[in-house]
């Protein structure tokens, strides 16, 4: 198994701010402090090429994150301060996704220490959100002819609204976003699916809900190509996210979606997404368990 990482991925952020940034670092450490990965499966991914940033993103947006030329509103919404460093990061977490999803066409399975930055639009950034790894990587696919219908499966508990605005129009992408309802974003948009959770949620609803979800997707849909936004936020102990999953509920969700594609037979790229636990041990311990989970389904 291929694992796309960069030290980009970490940057330098004001004390106390709410984004765990130090989470990539130690969800890498750990993976082979504990024999989980080998260190040749880590691999650096570079940079992501501006053509692939342009068939999503406006140019207009681009130039002005590249440039720090955001405005102070515009930072605000990002969560973000901008910096060379931000613009570097950005690139290298899309280009994780980009160069996972072609690993994945290849093993089966490719997965980033990054990714899953769906609050991202087309003409903006938002919710921590510079650039939208996953339709980056999902537009690469279908511009390459490396794929014919894609399926992008976000179990983030927040929408994936940037997502799902990007693809709006686009019949070769079917977004599916499974979420708590009452929770950021305020002003959701539509996905192709989007199943809303009352806050509180627990392991077995939330479970009930994707089982009797995800597999009439597969049917209906007929993928060739999955991308599995896998964030951790849907936990008990998260500050943001609002639902009632445990550790072991949340790594039942994701053997439960990568055994499907497996049995299906479908390439899927997975990326992380957003966990804001008040220990951060707890925010690596569940990404660490996508992790298990791939080598243990895909071997």
């Amino acid at each position: 198994m291929r694992l796309a990482t960069s030290e980009r991925y970490s940057i330098t952020l004001p004390t106390g701010h709410r984004f765990p940034i130090a989470k990539y670092e130690l969800i890498r450490e750990q993976l082979l402090w504990q024999g989980v990965a080998p260190p040749e499966d880590f691999y650096d991914p570079g940079l992501a090429a501006e053509d692939d940033i342009l068939r999503v993103h406006s140019p207009d947006y681009w130039q002005r994150v590249r440039d720090l030329r955001l405005s102070a509103a515009e930072v605000r919404r990002l969560g973000l301060p901008q910096s060379p460093e931000l613009v570097r990061r950005s690139l290298s977490s899309v280009a994780g996704t980009v160069q996972s999803a072609r690993v994945a066409l290849q093993d089966g399975i490719g997965m980033s220490l990054a990714g899953g930055t769906h609050h991202a639009f087309r003409d903006r950034g938002e919710g921590f959100c510079v650039l939208n790894d996953i339709a980056v990587a999902a537009a690469h696919l279908l511009h390459h002819g490396l794929a014919r219908q894609v399926l992008v499966v976000d179990l983030d508990v927040h929408q994936g609204d940037g997502t799902a605005s990007i693809f709006r129009d686009e019949p070769r992408v079917f977004t599916f976003s499974m979420h708590a309802g009452a929770n950021y974003p305020l002003r959701k948009e539509q996905s192709d699916l989007d199943v809303e959770l009352p806050l509180g949620t627990d392991d077995a609803t939330y479970l009930r809900h994707l089982h009797d979800t995800l597999p009439g997707l597969f049917d209906n849909v007929r993928p060739d190509f999955v991308f599995f936004q896998a964030g951790v936020d849907v936990l008990a102990t998260d500050k943001l996210g609002k639902l009632a999953l445990t550790l072991a509920g949340c790594r039942q969700r994701d053997e439960y979606v990568l055994r499907l594609c497996q049995q299906h037979r479908l390439p899927v790229a997975v990326s992380m997404g957003g966990g804001y636990s008040e220990r951060i041990a707890d925010i690596v311990d569940a990404h660490c368990n996508t992790f298990r989970v791939a080598y243990k389904v895909f071997g």
